[in-house]
């Protein structure tokens, strides 16, 4: 049986409050769970403690007979020097996707083309003027 330890939602609508519990994978998000082993409240401020409450000595246990945590509850784990989260670099999260890309090139190609007909439509009236004042 694959043993997860991930959140479990509860609370009111755009009230979040969630419960930190050690369920069999295949049970969905809120139901049947294990154990609960702690609560996180995204609500509370950052540095205040009451935000993530963990049991630690619990956690080890489970993580010890295989249990995998979900990203965010390794993060809490990392904090309450539980388990040692290893840091991940996406050096390709920020850079723009395929269409995007295509529609960057677009628009420069349009402003290019733009400029082009703007300076060749300048030029020729410039080209008399100047002749205007070379004769003199």
């Amino acid at each position: 049986m694959a043993i997860s330890i991930r959140l479990s939602r509860g609370g009111s609508k755009k009230r979040p409050y969630y419960r930190i519990v050690v369920a069999d994978a295949r049970s969905p998000r809120d139901g049947r769970f294990i154990e609960k082993i702690g609560n996180y409240n995204p609500l509370l401020a950052k540095d205040n403690e009451q935000r993530v409450q963990l049991d630690a000595d619990r956690a080890k246990h489970w993580l010890s007979v295989g249990a995998q945590p979900t990203d965010r509850v390794a993060r809490f784990l990392d904090a309450a020097g539980v388990l040692e989260r290893t840091a991940r670099n996406n050096p390709n999260k920020g850079k723009p996707g395929e269409k995007a890309t295509e529609r960057a090139e677009e628009r420069a190609e349009k402003v290019k083309a733009q400029e082009e007909a703007a300076a060749a439509a300048n030029a020729p009236a410039e080209a008399p003027a100047d002749a205007d004042a070379t004769a003199e």
